[in-house]
């Protein structure tokens, strides 16, 4: 249920920023493009537990977001809230590089058509490109959610593993593995698998046929 709770909190705190962000790396040409996709994809490729330890220095109490430079604490550090924001970093890599290719797979053309009738850019977003690209979107926050219930380095890192309160599945697995307890940990691991099985199906199902109808298109 913490890792229900962690990754949902995670996911809806992360899509509206990781849309537009997706939607302005497919649509926009501009200086430091290739340095925000860089920056952007960091988390991918560094181990979780140095994404954790950054965001612990910056969380800390004398960290740029700490209580002695804001004047208050957040109060983020060993609490699931440090875990939404772990789980959260760690899953914005693949939600904005899945939401980018489901925007670049909707024609400009059909945008710049609705720009002619009238609707301006905010209305032409919602109205047209979203649906549009609404498969691939889906895939992307299937993707996403399913990364941030999987998180385990930077997680463990930032908010511990507090059973009832901090700790997530992957937590779980590794403290079971840590005492011997491998019935529970080959439980667990199972309920991993069938999840990320699932995600991957249906994430896969949604991305093909959006490919398939912009290809005919």
């Amino acid at each position: 249920m913490v890792s229900l709770k962690v990754a949902t909190a995670a996911t809806v705190l992360i899509l509206v920023p990781c849309l537009l962000l997706a939607y302005r790396l497919a649509r926009s040409r501009f200086r430091g493009k290739r340095l925000l996709s860089t920056l952007l994809g960091l988390p991918l490729v560094l181990p979780p537990t140095a994404v954790g330890y950054l965001l612990l220095k910056l969380l800390s109490a004398r960290g740029p977001l700490g209580r002695e430079t804001l004047g208050f604490d957040l109060d983020l550090i060993l609490t699931w809230r440090g875990a939404v924001i772990a789980a959260g970093v760690m899953a914005m890599p693949l939600v904005v590089r899945t939401a980018q290719v489901a925007f670049e797979a909707v024609d400009p053309r059909l945008e710049m058509m609705a720009r002619t009738l009238g609707y301006n850019r905010l209305q032409t977003f919602v109205r047209f490109t979203l649906p549009l690209a609404r498969r691939g979107l889906l895939a992307a926050i299937i993707l996403g959610f399913t990364r941030a219930v999987g998180e385990f380095g930077a997680t463990v890192t930032i908010a511990g593993s507090i059973p009832g309160q901090t700790q997530t599945l992957a937590s779980a697995i590794y403290a079971a593995q840590q005492v011997g307890d491998h019935r529970e940990a080959y439980v667990l691991l199972a309920i991993a698998v069938i999840v990320g099985f699932v995600a991957i199906l249906v994430a896969e199902h949604l991305a093909r046929p959006h490919a398939e109808d912009s290809g005919r298109t």
